[in-house]
């Protein structure tokens, strides 16, 4: 059997959620480490764990074996009150993600998975990130990572994400677009979809209706899309934003490069998050946030803090284990093309 994958899981703002679901996600996901198929490793603030888990009724072992391994990145000064923002969240937060990347680079796992962090509570302690992909990006001194969010067999990648819509149309040009081209192109191959099918969003509404409501798609997207085009990679468009999620949701795509944040984030958001109709408010949210393009993995819940709920027990750990599958899908992946790739040379 092939070594076991190592999932590092930080918690994010410990003063949020990300304890409680890491704690609920760990168990759900306790046949893998149970297998040998996985290691987890759980980077934060050991308090905050362990009072998660004692709040919760639950045991760090698995019929007498340890669930994980867990590092605590403290000790951080400030005093963190559950529940609320401060700097100390943010340090913590950062603290964590910071270990983590120190040790997938140094061969001690194999993947982040990311608790949700509070942007205020980041600034606050020093650390003027947008989020978790620009302080990878930093972290790991690469500049040009590309986010992808996923629902299910829904796949959205971004040519932009933290920035004002009035700076979108300066920032896509053809080295970006191949960029985001490219590494969506490898993680659905990573997933285990030999001949991926591609769509790229296109930026203004109809794609400019030819150039009367604005010229990007036609001078800038176009082309770039024909050049994949013409190699057969299955990139195709632009497509209408309005009608590209449709036909993604009908499987008539694999995924959908999106020009902007909201543009991606809207249509995945809507699916994942499952509302109560009598009560208006949501029981469960489904997807995941995923870094690409930087030397390391990372997949991320894609919802926030939770501070309202902090410490109620009712927080839903599903996106968390969609985030653990997804990374170990990936790895699983990387590893087969990795032993694939060296079987066809010898």
């Amino acid at each position: 059997m092939t070594s076991p994958i190592r999932l590092a899981f930080t918690m994010g703002d410990p003063a949020g959620i990300g304890p409680e679901i890491i704690a609920k996600a760990t168990r759900q996901m306790a046949g893998l480490v149970r297998s040998g198929h996985a290691e987890f490793i759980v980077l934060g603030s050991a308090a905050a764990l362990q009072e998660a888990e004692s709040r919760l009724g639950l045991s760090a072992l698995d019929d007498g074996h340890p669930l994980y391994t867990l590092v605590d990145v403290g000790p951080v000064a400030q005093p963190l009150v559950l529940g609320q923002i401060s700097a100390a969240g943010g340090q913590w937060a950062y603290l964590a993600i910071a270990r983590a990347v120190e040790m997938v680079q140094g061969g001690m796992a194999d993947a982040i998975v990311t608790g949700p962090l509070c942007k205020e509570a980041l600034h606050l302690a020093g650390h003027p990130f947008e989020g978790h992909t620009e302080m990878l990006a930093h972290l790991t001194g690469q500049r040009d990572a590309v986010m992808m969010l996923a629902h299910g067999d829904m796949h959205v990648t971004h040519v932009t994400t933290h920035c004002a819509l009035a700076d979108v149309p300066g920032r896509i040009t053809p080295k970006r677009l191949r960029r985001v081209f490219d590494v969506t192109l490898d993680a659905l191959r990573a997933l285990g979809i030999e001949h991926p099918r591609v769509a790229v969003a296109g930026l203004n509404p109809h794609c400019g209706e030819g150039g009367i409501l604005g010229k990007e798609d036609d001078e800038i997207i176009a082309p770039v899309i024909r050049e994949y085009a013409a190699r057969g990679e299955g990139v195709s468009g632009p497509h209408p934003g309005d009608t590209v999620f449709i036909k993604l949701r009908a499987r008539q795509f694999d995924a959908v490069v999106a020009m902007f944040h909201d543009q991606g984030h809207i249509p995945v958001k809507l699916l994942g998050f499952q509302i109560d109709p009598a009560t208006g408010t949501w029981q469960s949210v489904s997807g995941v946030n995923i870094t690409l393009g930087l030397p390391i993995l990372r997949t991320s819940v894609d919802h926030g803090t939770a501070f309202d709920i902090a410490g109620k027990g009712i927080a839903n750990a599903d996106s968390m284990v969609e985030a653990a599958e997804y990374a170990f899908k990936l790895i699983a992946g990387q590893r087969a093309t990795a032993m694939a790739t060296v079987a066809a040379a010898s």
